[in-house]
């Protein structure tokens, strides 16, 4: 059975989130191990945790109520990553990343959690194909994309030239963060 073409890129999806969550929390100050006595946390990032009585909250990390993520977030975390993906994505990409990724825009264009987000990238990508011929060009490509969705919705435009500036590589060691790409079909063009 063959490797699925997109695991590559949800590795990358994972150590992003990883890369977060640390950062999330030496950035706050939160714990992430149990508390020494046997008093409730007052935030518990635990999957498995759950409220001790009805007057417990979830709580998220910026001490708001917890509610269901709404469009604009949604919009921006997807951003956030597709850039992030972008900035990690090879100078000299294989055969097999150029097509997960112009794969993986088709999926997002067809699954976006949003209907109307997606029926909109659909026209986006119909208008601009996937250019992923290399790191910078896919940067400015998706730039270019995210711009032209920002226009749709009367938001500023970003400066693509400054596009490495915001969503420059992630400073991981030993290069962990870079994207690791399969050629199980034996190109490494």
């Amino acid at each position: 059975m063959s490797e699925n073409p997109l695991e590559p890129i949800f590795k990358t999806f994972q150590r992003i989130s990883n890369s977060i969550q640390t950062q999330l929390f030496s950035f706050t100050g939160l714990a992430i191990h149990p508390s020494p006595s046997n008093e409730k946390p007052l935030l518990s990032l635990s999957p498995s945790s759950k409220p001790n009585s009805s007057h417990d909250t979830d709580v998220s990390a910026k001490g708001k109520a917890s509610q269901p993520v709404t469009k604009e977030d949604l919009g921006r975390s997807t951003w956030t990553f597709l850039h992030t993906l972008a900035a990690q994505y090879p100078e000299h990409p294989t055969r097999q990343q150029k097509k997960d990724v112009k794969e993986l825009m088709a999926i997002l264009s067809r699954m976006y959690p949003c209907k109307e987000c997606a029926d909109h990238f659909k026209e986006v990508l119909r208008a601009n194909p996937v250019q992923a011929g290399s790191q910078a060009e896919f940067s400015q490509w998706l730039c270019h994309v995210h711009n032209v969705v920002n226009r749709s919705l009367s938001k500023p435009m970003f400066p693509c030239e400054r596009v490495d500036a915001r969503w420059g590589k992630l400073d991981c060691e030993q290069r962990l963060c870079d994207l690791q790409g399969t050629t199980t079909f034996g190109d490494d063009s």
